[in-house]
C-alpha cells in the first residue's frame, strides 16, 4: 500500500489535529494496513513526546472484595464469584512499606487501588493522611489513586494533600456501559474525572479492550479522553478470571487488533501516556514487546488479582527493544536485583490469580 495515508495519519497527530471516523476506522479493521509500518508511523508520535523512555507503574491493591458493584469484568464485583484473597483496606504502614518497595524497584508512579462505589469522607481523611507520609519520603515522585467516585469537594481535599492523578477508567462508550454494569452509569464515571480536573489533578482514565464492545465503541472511549485531555490512558484487555460474569469467550482479541488499538490511542491523544495495561502477556504473547512502539508505560508486578510477568522478563524486554525507564535507577541494576520466578499468568484457560503473599507483601 501506498505509504502517504502511514505518514498522514503521524503528521495529523503531531499537528494536533483529530483523526476523522474514516481514518480511525480503518486504522481497526482495514487487512490491507500492513501492521509494521502502522507501528511506525504511531512510534513517530510516541518518539516525539516521550522519546525511547518507558514509564514503570506499579499497583497497590489497597482493599479486595466487598465491593457492591457488579462491574462484569471484575473479580472484586459482588456479581463474581472468582476464588480471590478479600481483605480491608491495608494499614497506613502497609501501605507506605509498599510505595517504598515499589519507587525501589523503578516506579515512577505509585497506584493505590481501593473497591467500594465511592471515596466517603472517612476515606478521603484516610488517604489524606497516607499520602502526607508518602509525600514526605518521596516528594518528587508520583501518586496516583483509584477509589471509586469522588465529590468536588473530595477531588480537592485530595489534590491538597499531595494527590498527582486520580484514575477512573470509563472502561467503555456510553453506549455499550449498560451492557458491562448495571449499578451505575457511564455518567457517574464521567462525573468523576471532571471533578478531578476541576480540582487540578492529573486523570488517569482508559478502557478495556475485548468486552463485546464494536469498533465504534473503541473509536468513542479514544476520542472522549482525547477532549478529556486525559494525561495517563490505561488499555487494558479483558482477562479471563474464572467466576467473573465476562471471561474471554466474549473475546475475540489477536496481538494485530490490540496493537491497531494502541496506535489509535496513540495517534487521538498523541501526548497522553497510553499504557499497555491487564492482559497484555495474555493477549500480545510473542509481539508483546511491539506494543511499547504506540505505547509508553506499563505496569511491573501484575495487576489487581492477574498474576502478570516477572519484573525481570519485563524489564528484559523493554532493555531489549532499546528502550529505557523512567527512573533513578539504571534498568542493569534493577536487574542485577531480580530472582527468576515463575513467568505462568494463565494455566491456558483461566489467569492465575495473586496469592496473599503476592497482594500484601509488606506483612509476609
Amino acid at each position: 500500500m501506498d505509504r502517504v495515508f502511514y505518514t498522514t495519519l503521524a503528521q495529523k497527530s503531531l499537528e494536533g489535529q483529530e483523526l476523522d471516523n474514516a481514518a480511525c476506522g480503518r486504522i481497526l479493521s482495514d487487512s490491507s494496513l500492513e501492521i509494521l509500518p502502522l507501528l511506525d508511523a504511531a512510534y513517530q508520535v510516541r518518539k516525539t513526546y516521550f522519546g525511547q523512555e518507558v514509564r514503570v507503574h506499579i499497583l497497590n491493591n489497597a482493599q479486595n472484595g466487598h465491593c457492591p458493584e457488579d462491574c462484569h469484568y471484575c473479580a472484586q464485583a459482588k456479581s463474581s464469584k472468582a476464588d480471590i484473597e478479600e481483605y480491608g483496606i491495608k494499614t497506613d504502614d502497609e501501605m507506605l512499606k509498599e510505595a517504598r518497595t515499589a519507587y525501589s524497584k523503578g516506579a515512577s508512579c505509585y497506584c493505590m487501588v481501593f473497591a467500594g462505589r465511592q471515596a466517603s469522607q472517612a476515606r478521603i481523611d484516610r488517604l489524606k493522611r497516607v499520602l502526607a507520609q508518602i509525600k514526605s519520603e518521596f516528594p518528587d515522585k508520583e501518586i496516583c489513586v483509584s477509589t471509586g467516585f469522588v465529590t468536588n469537594e473530595g477531588a480537592v481535599e485530595l489534590k491538597q494533600a499531595g494527590l498527582d492523578r486520580l484514575n477512573h477508567n470509563l472502561n467503555t462508550s456510553e453506549a455499550h456501559y449498560p451492557q458491562i454494569c448495571t449499578t451505575h452509569t457511564f455518567a457517574d464515571r464521567l462525573n468523576t474525572l471532571l471533578a478531578a480536573k476541576s480540582a487540578g489533578l492529573k486523570v488517569c482514565s482508559g478502557m478495556i479492550v475485548g468486552m463485546g464492545e464494536e469498533h465504534a465503541d473503541i473509536i468513542d472511549v479514544a476520542r472522549r479522553l482525547r477532549s478529556l485531555k486525559a494525561e495517563s490512558i490505561p488499555v487494558n484487555l479483558l482477562v479471563p478470571i474464572e467466576g467473573n460474569v465476562l471471561t474471554t469467550q466474549e473475546s475475540k482479541l489477536t496481538p494485530d487488533f490490540i496493537l491497531r488499538v494502541l496506535c489509535l490511542f496513540r495517534f487521538l491523544n498523541p501526548t497522553a501516556e497510553i499504557r499497555i495495561a491487564a492482559g497484555r502477556e495474555l493477549h500480545l504473547r510473542s509481539m508483546e514487546v511491539m506494543a511499547l512502539y504506540p505505547a509508553n508505560s506499563l505496569f511491573l508486578q501484575g495487576y489487581l488479582n492477574a498474576k502478570g510477568a516477572t519484573n525481570a522478563r519485563t524489564l528484559q524486554m523493554i532493555k531489549d527493544a532499546g528502550f529505557t525507564i523512567k527512573s533513578e535507577f539504571d534498568i542493569n541494576e534493577l536487574l542485577k536485583d531480580q530472582i527468576l520466578q515463575s513467568d505462568a499468568v494463565s494455566d491456558g484457560s483461566k489467569a492465575l490469580l495473586k496469592s496473599l503473599k503476592e497482594l500484601r507483601p509488606a506483612i509476609n
